[in-house]
């Protein structure tokens, strides 16, 4: 029949329409400020930088690699190096950045920089709101305003966030495992030679000089 995807179109459309009035879950319109709609989980701003433990600076993930700098689109990250290394909260010696800064002013919000990051050390904000009057140094957030505890990547993206720990378990797993068995390797390559050195010291060797026969 002809025009039957028109009327078929507008029949969609009125009935979103009148449902948009008598479903309380699609009343698009709520009294911003005093309301505020729940986030989306899969809802993206800006990024931050996420730390375990307690600590936002011994915690903090990013090893300072620089790979969200170079692959950022509009280059609005940047990293500077520390020079020396501390120990995150593990204790193991680990490079940290220096100076972590976004310009949030120029960040397009496209997620590259957490999609390369191969620490999970990089995720993306929900919040939206940070209008200010300053468009230069308010914008200009540092590695202190950038930190988040784990706690909050997943409470704001809790899929995500499974995911990832699931993913550094498994490597710390993987990690103290190796390290275990190259301990029990060496422990077992010196007990060996303590137990050569016993049994020469018990039964040293007598060199002979062979009589050459005639």
């Amino acid at each position: 029949m002809l025009g039957s995807g028109i009327i078929k179109g507008m029949a969609e459309t009125a009935r979103n329409f009148l449902g948009s009035y008598v479903s309380e879950d699609r009343l698009p319109t709520v009294q911003y400020p005093e309301e505020k709609l729940p986030a989306k989980e899969n809802a993206r701003s800006f990024p931050f930088l996420v730390y375990d433990r307690d600590d936002p600076e011994m915690g903090l993930r990013c090893v300072a690699c620089l790979i969200c700098e170079k692959e950022c689109p509009p280059q609005c990250i940047y990293i500077v190096k520390d020079t020396t290394k501390k120990p995150d909260h593990t204790g193991k010696l680990q490079a940290h950045p220096k100076m972590f800064d976004i310009d949030i002013s120029v960040c397009m919000s496209c997620q590259i920089c957490a999609e390369v990051c191969p620490f999970d050390a990089i995720k993306m904000e929900t919040a939206y709101e940070f209008s200010t009057g300053d468009r230069f140094g308010a914008l200009l957030l540092h590695k202190e305003q950038l930190a988040r505890p784990n706690e909050h990547f997943q409470k704001i993206h809790p899929t995500e966030a499974g995911e990832a720990d699931a993913r550094l378990a498994e490597e710390k797993a993987k990690a103290e495992a190796k390290a275990k068995a190259d301990a029990e390797a060496k422990a077992k390559v010196a007990a060996e030679g303590k137990a050569k050195a016993a049994a020469a010291a018990a039964n040293p060797l007598q060199t002979t000089t062979p009589v050459a026969s005639r």
